[in-house]
């Protein structure tokens, strides 16, 4: 009894931690998850390239899908992911794990599963794992369906879906140093809400550059972390640039003829290239 699924990464137009209202969208940047079922009644987790690092989210993950489709069974599990997304990093490798770990779930009961659906039992895995304080709603959203995708959070809800200008590339400077959710400054973030606010409705009106602006100058702030990467990519033209996530990743969107300039701005070590993840605005 196996299964596999997939998931993307994403970067952040506006965080939700602030206000529970937040908007992302899917980055090309791929996570795959196997899982294997047997009658151990255990759960194996296997994270290739990132041994060492925790591995709570996959096996609540594995748990909540199969307490709720098979409580009686008795499985246990051997999960295995590997992804393309640098992990606590603020571009969402754990909301890709929770998605594709899922999905792999589900396939290897023989059962199907609505994306929503699996994009909920990712977000209640997140938050019992302690790897998420809102459950990253969507962060979720825009790792699994693509585009872009406005949710409250609080609900669990999407409030609108759109698409990226076409032509746009992604160039994302990734510092070495990891950013854990354990221990933010919640106090400080909460006291950011009226700017993530604001930067909420100039994102529902597709205004993405100044609501990535607004996002980053606030969540900084709070976090202490520094915006050299989005200034020196906005005067190198690009069309928008912030902070992701809780950092330290900035993503720097910018048309492909201009990517090339983007990416001499920064050590070629800490960069990654990839393409807008938007199935529906490719059709």
């Amino acid at each position: 009894m196996r299964g596999r699924g997939t998931s993307h990464g994403a970067g952040t137009i506006v965080n939700a931690i602030a206000t529970g209202r937040g908007a992302a969208f899917g980055l090309d940047l791929l996570t795959e998850a196997e899982v294997e079922l047997d009658s151990s009644g255990e759960i194996k987790v296997i994270i290739e390239g990132f041994e060492g690092e925790p591995t709570a989210l996959a096996e609540r993950c594995v748990l909540n899908v199969l307490n709720k489709e098979a409580p009686r069974e008795g499985y246990g599990a051997t999960v295995t992911t590997r992804s393309q997304i640098p992990i606590s990093r603020g571009l969402k490798s754990s909301s890709a794990a929770a998605n594709a770990i899922v999905l792999a779930t589900y396939q290897a009961l023989d059962k199907e599963v609505e994306p929503l659906r699996a994009v909920r039992v990712g977000t209640k895995s997140a938050i019992e794992a302690k790897v998420s304080v809102t459950g990253a709603f969507d962060d979720a959203c825009a790792s699994l369906l693509g585009g872009v995708v406005l949710t409250d959070n609080r609900r669990e809800s999407i409030v609108r879906r759109a698409s990226l200008p076409p032509g746009l590339a992604a160039v994302v400077h990734v510092p070495s140093f990891q950013v854990r959710k354990q221990g933010l400054p919640l106090e400080r973030i909460r006291a950011v809400a009226p700017a993530a606010e604001a930067a909420f409705e100039r994102a529902r009106k597709g205004h993405y550059k100044e609501a990535m602006l607004i996002n980053s100058l606030a969540y900084a702030s709070a976090l202490g972390q520094g915006l050299d990467a989005m200034y020196g990519a906005l005067g190198a033209g690009a069309y928008a640039a912030g902070l992701s996530g809780t950092g330290p990743a900035t993503v720097v969107l910018c048309a492909q003829e201009n990517l090339s300039a983007i990416k001499a701005l920064f050590d070629p070590a800490e960069v990654i290239t990839a393409n807008i993840y938007d199935p529906e605005g490719e059709k």
